[in-house]
Order: C-alpha cells, then structure tokens, then sequence
C-alpha cells in the first residue's frame, strides 16, 4: 500500500458500512464483535495490501470471510438455536414503542408505522433464514449497492455464480414473502424485499 490512508482514516470511513454489512448478514447480535475482528484483521494486512484490487472491495472480502466463519462454525449453529426468536418480543412492545398506547392516543401515522414495523420484522426475519450464500449477494447488491463484478470479486466466485445467488435468492425471498408476510402498499411505495420501508 502506499500509505494513502492510515488504518485509522480506513476505520473511521468503513467501520459504519462494514458494521451495516455484518449486521444484515449475521444479525445485530454477532455484528460488532464480527466487524472488531474483521478491523483487526485488516489492520495485520494492510501492509501488504498492494491496490490489485479497490479498498473497499478488500474490505468487504475480509468481512464476508470472517461472518462465513463465523455462521458456519458450529460453535454458533449451538448458540443460534437456543436464541429465542424474535416472534417471543411481543409486538406491541417492539422497539419500545408501545403501539397500542399509540394507537388509543390517534397519533397520526402511527398505523401506517406499525404497517411499515411488522413488515420491516418480517421481511428481515425471512432475510435470516436464507442461506449465508444468498444473504451475502443480497446484502452487496441491494443494501450495500455494489456491482455484480465486484460481488464476484468479494466472494472469490464468478459473476455468472454470482448472478445465478442474485435470482436464487430474490425467488426464494419473493416466494417466502408472498406466502407468509402480508405486503401492504403505503402511499404507493411498496415494501420492497430489498429495501424495507424506513
């Protein structure tokens, strides 16, 4: 590298992406201690990171590898099953919003945001459960935006694989969705699959 930035310049501009990315793909609960590991992980290679490749496509490949790991050891396929799953959070209480209070009040939007709430919760809860292969294309593609050549390179696969993870995935999300989410159309936006409604 020839020390355009300094790894703290690098921490400091993709900490929040990678820290999204991980989420997305590992879930909330694994993605600080992933993206901790992934910028310590960095940080010992960054000497000898020679730009073959752009910055933010070396990091995103070291943060892919390390949620891989991660989801695929069986230390935590032990740890995920026991988790509680989000439908055991009453409703009405998620986030710590109590909604019904809301609701009572005649707060203006607020069921159209507790709409947007329950189809946010459903949508990632379906996002989860697809394969790590899947959520990976996904999160770089539609959250993170990048192009299907720079997925490719991430994942170390071609771009035809990469294309064939695209459709696989959005099918199986779409079928998912439409069987078990009811999607509402709010102000003619729809709940994307993609980019749930903020």
């Amino acid at each position: 590298m020839d020390g355009e930035l300094t790894f703290e310049e690098i921490y400091s501009a993709f900490h929040p992406k990678i820290l999204r990315y991980l989420a997305r793909l590992a879930g909330e609960q694994e993605a600080e201690d992933l993206a901790q590991e992934t910028f310590v992980k960095v940080h010992r290679a960054l000497e000898n990171f020679r730009g073959e490749s752009q910055l933010s496509t070396w990091l995103y490949r070291i943060a892919t590898n390390t949620a891989m790991d991660k989801l695929r050891s069986p230390s935590f396929q032990r740890i995920a099953q026991l988790r509680p799953s989000d439908d055991s959070i009453e409703g009405d209480q998620a986030g710590g919003v109590d909604w019904a209070v809301l609701v009572k009040e005649g707060k203006p939007l607020v069921e159209k945001q507790l709409i947007r709430e329950e189809m946010n919760d459903c949508i990632r809860g379906y996002v989860e459960k697809l394969p790590e292969t899947y959520r990976a294309v996904l999160a770089l593609s539609e959250y993170e935006g990048l192009k299907n050549n720079e997925i490719a390179e991430i994942l170390g696969v071609t771009l035809d694989t990469v294309k064939i993870r695209l459709h696989r995935a959005r099918a199986k999300l779409k079928e998912e969705l439409e069987t078990n989410c009811e999607i509402h159309w709010i102000e003619e936006i729809p709940c994307s699959v993609m980019h749930p409604i903020k």
